[in-house]
């Protein structure tokens, strides 16, 4: 055995290149990348992926997250406002650049629009998570997904990823990667006077 450990650790380096080559962040997302590259790559496990992925005007996965105030949250079914799922990690870039329109969008719609941060766990630290949450100023329900089982249910595939549900229950609009805030801004308004 001792003889093949070298050809072994070449073949398996080999193997995550390749995969790497193939599917990037999206696969490794650990490893960061540029955007571009990112968007290439989402886009294409976008397209691999999609017949199995959550659409707009399909019922929302159902999930249960306990928040970093301890308290359980919920979606999926009818409640009494849309919600905004908005899944991110502590390293995500785009994440960092999300998170002031996302907090400015829960001071303006807050009463109208529930905003649950959920933190992909899986991927971070509940302490890194709390430090963003403190650097930010975030005042939503965080979620953590220590087990990557809600992220996961809606194929998640890069961070940010934004699920935008109406009160029964319904996906109006699933966004992977960053929006311009206008435009993000925009479909909550349309969320909003659908519901």
């Amino acid at each position: 055995m001792r003889k093949n450990a070298p050809i072994l650790a070449l073949l398996l380096i080999l193997l995550g290149v390749a995969l790497y080559q193939n599917y990037g962040t999206s696969l490794f997302p650990f490893l960061g990348g540029s955007q571009a590259t990112q968007s290439k790559q989402t886009k294409t496990l976008t397209a691999a992926l999609a017949e199995e992925a959550p659409k707009p005007g399909s019922l929302s996965p159902s999930f249960a997250l306990e928040g970093l105030d301890g308290t359980t949250y919920r979606v999926g079914g009818e409640r009494d406002k849309p919600v905004l799922v908005n899944f991110w990690a502590s390293w995500c870039d785009p994440c960092k650049a999300e998170a002031p329109d996302l907090v400015r969008f829960y001071e303006k719609y807050g009463d109208q629009l529930d905003i649950y941060g959920v933190n992909v766990t899986a991927y971070d630290t509940v302490e890194k998570a709390e430090a963003f949450v403190q650097e930010y100023g975030i005042e939503f329900p965080i979620l953590l997904d220590k087990k990557e089982e809600a992220y996961k249910k809606f194929n998640g595939m890069a961070f940010p990823t934004n699920v935008l549900i109406d009160k029964d229950g319904v996906i109006q609009d699933l966004i992977v990667g960053i929006l311009p805030p206008k435009d993000l801004e925009a479909k909550i308004k349309k969320l909003l006077k659908s519901s």
